[in-house]
């Protein structure tokens, strides 16, 4: 993986036990972890990993998390992340996420807004220079990429018109 991958392919997981519910599929709240997982890897690359939070005192919270689930997962499943960043600016990032089976079949989306946080505060704070070149790096190879069809949806129950 690096920087100018477009999209970015996270690493590959597997289900936990635990993580499957009643109905004998992956419980939703745990494709949540799964997407938190797979966006580690990407802020790893933009220099936002756990030692940033340890050292340089900044991290990412997010602000508003939109998922999408499209097919069940079950204990015997491997997914992989792809990671698109959709936007940015001074103290923002616009992501979009995909969790794919590894035999290539879309399980659920999710769109998320994440801050970047200054942790004395906590406030949010302006990237670092060298965090906002990186940022810059990788929107400069994914914004060529086409908006996902799932980006920007919103929820409501659609109404046939008489």
């Amino acid at each position: 993986m690096n920087l100018t991958d477009a999209p970015l392919i996270t690493s590959e997981m597997g289900i936990q036990p635990d993580w499957i519910d009643y109905n004998g599929h992956l419980n939703m709240a745990y494709y949540s972890v799964l997407f938190d997982r797979s966006v580690d890897d990407a802020f790893e690359l933009l220099g936002m990993g756990p030692n940033y939070a340890k050292k340089r005192r900044h991290t990412t919270y997010t602000a508003e998390f939109h998922i999408c689930y499209l097919r069940e997962l079950h204990l015997e499943h491997r997914v992989c992340g792809r990671f698109h960043l959709l936007d940015y600016d001074a103290k923002r990032l616009h992501i979009f996420q995909e969790l794919y089976h590894i035999d290539g079949w879309l399980a659920a989306t999710a769109e998320t807004l994440t801050l970047h946080i200054d942790m004395s505060g906590p406030k949010a704070a302006p990237f670092p220079p060298d965090i906002l070149e990186r940022v810059e790096t990788m929107y400069g190879t994914h914004k060529s990429l086409p908006r996902p069809e799932r980006a920007g949806h919103s929820i409501g129950i659609k109404r046939r018109s008489a």
